[in-house]
């Protein structure tokens, strides 16, 4: 049977992913006090872009996130992965975000893949390798047949990382959500397909 025939429960999906420098880890209980702290210093970085990081999160209230994350990396509705600082000796170092595959449609197999960083490690390339490697897994070994990255149009950097990773821009839909101050904005879509 293939990839493509499997129920999603039955596919191996890998914990753990490992770039040059960076290293993905699926979610894991007990993560939520130093997921707060990053989430707590990244802010004023993500409070443009990201609904979620609006407040400061508790321990608890990231803990509650992290087995949520979990329970959803378990049952295949949702594929998220934190972003470490990969050490000399391979294993993983400091938090620095978090990344996934999202609004998974299992039957089209279409990703998209999302993405954020604590602000003193832009620029250093984490994101484009977790990009990378998150794409490399959809096209590979979950015979996704198309991946995605959605962003404001505003967000000069994350729609940097998706050229950069070789997606390219379909279009922008106008006005097809509310942003973080309630008003309209628009969604750019890039892309890469099976070819």
């Amino acid at each position: 049977m293939s990839e493509q025939t499997l129920d999603p429960l039955l596919i191996d999906i890998p914990e753990r992913l490992d770039g040059e420098r960076t290293v993905l880890q699926a979610p894991r209980a007990g993560l939520g006090a130093e997921m707060a702290v990053v989430i707590t210093q990244s802010l004023s970085h993500l409070r443009p872009w990201m609904p979620w990081a609006q407040d400061a999160p508790t321990a608890e209230s990231s803990e509650l996130v992290v087995r949520r994350m979990l329970v959803d990396f378990i049952t295949r509705r949702d594929l998220c992965f934190q972003i470490y600082a990969r050490r000399a000796d391979g294993s993983p170092g400091r938090l620095l975000g978090g990344t996934g595959l999202h609004r998974i449609d299992w039957t089209v197999r279409r990703f998209e893949i999302g993405y954020w960083i604590r602000p003193e490690a832009l620029g250093q390339g984490h994101v484009s390798e977790a990009v990378r490697l998150l794409t490399a897994l959809a096209f590979d070994q979950l015979a996704a047949r198309r991946v995605e990255i959605r962003c404001d149009p505003r967000n000069l950097k994350s729609a940097a990382v998706a050229r950069r990773c070789g997606f390219e821009l379909e279009g922008v839909l106008r006005n097809d959500t509310l942003g973080v101050d309630g008003a309209a904005r628009d969604t750019a879509i890039y892309s890469r397909i099976l070819a």
